[in-house]
């Protein structure tokens, strides 16, 4: 199993999906969004998965100042993530081709299940 954990900063809910994994001694790829710009087919993936509402920190104060924080159209919000990640709600959990947003320990559960 190959998790990656996408973050573009340290929250509460960022250390408690490393430790879910780290107890389990499941390898994680932790991806700093500042380091580690993310790409369209990424975001595409993200945005399929999970959908515009959950991925977007919309309660994030600064984030409500961002003119992104209210587009409705894709090709133009891949680019705006692309330039402030900080705009993601974390952690961004991926499995291959499946996401989650947030502190998800079920779905998580059930990806460990599938993969045994």
């Amino acid at each position: 199993m190959n998790i990656q954990i996408y973050s573009a900063k340290k929250n509460f809910d960022v250390q408690k999906a490393e430790r879910f994994f780290r107890e389990r001694r499941i390898p994680v790829q932790m991806m700093d969004l500042k380091k580690h710009p993310l790409g369209e087919r990424e975001i595409r993936l993200m945005l399929q998965q999970v959908g515009m509402e959950k991925l977007i920190d919309r309660e994030d104060r600064k984030v409500k100042e961002h003119p992104a924080c209210y587009y409705v159209q894709e090709s133009l919000l891949i680019p705006a993530i692309q330039e402030a990640p900080w705009l993601l709600r974390t952690p961004v959990v991926r499995s291959g081709n499946r996401v989650t947003v947030g502190y998800q320990p079920e779905i998580w559960e059930e990806w460990l299940r599938a993969e045994k």
